[in-house]
């Protein structure tokens, strides 16, 4: 797929292109994005240039993971990476990490909207899931703003800096968004355990 550019009340979502090394890079040096994400740490500017010279072309390339970088509509520098990855027929997942100046103003509930909204309309999408490391209270903050409904813990679910570590997982459906879905759903009527 060529790459696209998403648009919101405040922000451009658009191809992440190497002039992005810089800001990336600089970002990337917050603990907590380190902490909680899966980039590598220390996050040096070769890293940088590895996500955005053959990581986020190859993603889009193949279909298999697209990547965007987002910027205020009125002109400013990025302040966020967000993205889909493929994980199976109709099954996508969201990750994404904010510039620690721009937390607290809802950008990122704006920007995981705007990708769910494609997801379901531009891709078939029938499950977006989010999963964070357990203790990621601020993306599970902006998870449950944009509607993920979480649906447990999956014990040893993520790898982070070679350590299995368990992480939340939710669901949206396109069905959440008010939209329809490429196939019906028929949720599970509640039984008694016997």
């Amino acid at each position: 797929m060529e790459p696209i550019t998403l648009t919101t009340d405040r922000l451009r979502l658009r191809n992440p292109v190497p002039g992005d090394a810089d800001a990336v890079h600089a970002i990337c040096q917050d603990p907590a994005i380190r902490r909680w994400t899966t980039v590598p740490d220390p996050y040096t500017r070769q890293d940088a240039d590895f996500f955005l010279n053959r990581l986020v072309p190859d993603g889009w390339r193949e279909d298999t993971e697209y990547t965007f970088a987002a910027e205020p509509l009125a002109g400013g520098p990025l302040l966020a990476s967000a993205g889909l990855r493929n994980r199976g027929p109709g099954v996508w997942e969201v990750g994404y990490w904010l510039a620690p100046d721009h937390r607290g103003h809802g950008h990122m509930t704006e920007i995981v909207r705007a990708l769910a909204h494609w997801a379901f309309t531009g891709l078939g999408c029938t499950r977006l899931v989010w999963r964070a490391e357990v203790g990621n209270t601020g993306s599970r903050a902006v998870a449950e703003r944009v509607g993920f409904v979480v649906e447990g813990v999956e014990r040893a679910g993520l790898t982070n800096n070679g350590t299995l570590r368990d992480c939340w997982v939710g669901a949206l459906l396109p069905s959440d968004f008010g939209l329809p879905g490429p196939l019906p759903y028929l949720p599970a009527r509640e039984h008694p355990v016997t």
